[in-house]
């Protein structure tokens, strides 16, 4: 299916051939967001022919990728089939909800499925990596019981975990299908929600016990050639399980800090390959559960783009290709915040950006997203300061600023 290549899981040098030609590198991107664009953006910095696929036209990443392929990856043969025309060295899967059984067969084919094909299997559903934490690795987790049917649910709700509780879905991503049970009430809404929320249609849900934290946190683990490399902590704020902002360095103790890249290493550790991994954590005092983790950067990450020399994006490129990541510079109080729109239409127009960008020491990246219906993250501000208070506020006052139109 592609010609074996040279990578970071052995020890010859790292290579890079030139777009278009027979020593082309090159990557498939499967989900094509925003997080997915800032990837293709650093493959494209270091000369890597990309392909993005996704279910949808003109997607965030395609707009910046060399080829771009719309693909429905929960059909294998389409996934499959898409593969084989591409012949990629590298895939790497940007969602979950993809025919996971694909990679598989893919890395026996001598192609490097980022981070590592079994990884991405495990992880592309909570069930699997809350199964690996809590019960093969005994990492502190809440109280969890999953249910495959509305009967289950309840059960788990009233009798097993208690209420409050939060639902998710297994599959899901950006809080979707994700809330808060705070009475018996809303049992019902809760289910419902959930089974319309999951990226790959109605199923299995997990109940989780509401944990008394101080606060949450990402903590961006680096799975390179030379070990493992942490980013400083994201503090966060989310709204019905959705990033909001973030901001970065989350002050720790050291204690926690410490408990915190112990959890980080243990997981990533154990699902293996190379790569940013995206480590969600609870955090009381000095005490640390560990929540989520996906084998990709992460929204929260966004801030990184700011804050660091080398953004989330950077460091998972040069991780996959086998490129060395000798420190990680950040410069100190920065924060995050999206721009999230509601309404409907596909002729979607930003405005005021001359007033809002007045305001020193900030970003912005507009997403590029073709249309929305609803409500839909449409870009980020990130903002520095000299405490992470100015920094937050500077970024909610450029959002604050910005104007956006709809028309048909």
């Amino acid at each position: 299916m592609a010609t074996k290549r040279q990578t970071a899981s052995n020890n010859m040098s790292a290579e890079i051939g030139t777009p278009f030609s027979q020593s082309a590198t090159k990557v498939m991107l499967c989900g094509s967001g925003e997080l997915g664009k800032e990837v293709v953006i650093e493959l494209q910095r270091l000369g890597v022919e990309v392909t993005a696929i996704d279910s949808y036209e003109n997607a965030p990443a395609m707009q910046v990728a060399d080829n771009s392929y719309v693909v429905n990856m929960l059909d294998a043969d389409s996934l499959r089939e898409t593969i084989k025309e591409v012949m990629p060295h590298y895939i790497i899967p940007e969602v979950e909800a993809i025919a996971t059984d694909v990679f598989i067969e893919a890395a026996a084919n001598g192609i490097k499925v980022i981070p590592d094909a079994s990884a991405v299997k495990l992880t592309m559903n909570r069930e699997g990596i809350r199964t690996l934490a809590a019960e093969t690795l005994g990492l502190n987790t809440s109280k969890y019981k999953f249910a495959s049917n509305k009967e289950q649910f309840i059960d788990a709700v009233i009798n097993k975990i208690g209420i409050p509780c939060i639902v998710k879905p297994i599959m899901s991503s950006s809080g979707k299908g994700q809330s808060t049970i705070k009475s018996a009430e809303d049992i019902e809404p809760a289910w419902e929600y959930a089974q319309s929320g999951g990226r790959a249609g109605a199923g299995k849900v997990i109940v989780e016990e509401v944990i008394d934290f101080d606060y949450e946190i990402t903590l961006l683990t680096v799975r390179h050639k030379d070990g493992t490399s942490f980013c400083e902590p994201i503090g966060h704020r989310q709204v019905n399980g959705d990033y909001v902002e973030s901001w970065q360095p989350h002050p720790m103790t050291t204690q926690a800090l410490e408990s915190a890249k112990t959890i980080a290493k243990s997981i990533t550790d154990a699902l293996g390959g190379y790569g940013v991994f995206g480590v969600e954590l609870f955090v009381k005092y000095d005490e640390v559960w560990f929540s989520e983790v996906s084998p990709r950067p992460h929204d929260t990450g966004l801030v990184t783009l700011i804050s660091q020399d080398l953004s989330e994006f950077a460091l998972h490129v040069r991780a996959i290709l086998g490129l060395p990541i000798p420190n990680i510079m950040q410069h100190g109080s920065s924060a995050s915040h999206v721009i999230k729109v509601e309404g409907s239409g596909n002729n979607i127009l930003f405005s005021n950006l001359d007033k809002a960008l007045k305001h020193t020491d900030t970003q912005l990246r507009l997403f590029g997203k073709p249309s929305i219906n609803g409500e839909r993250r449409m870009g980020v501000v990130m903002a520095r300061g000299d405490s992470i208070q100015e920094a937050r506020g500077k970024a909610e006052k450029v959002v604050s600023d910005i104007e956006v139109d709809f028309f048909s």
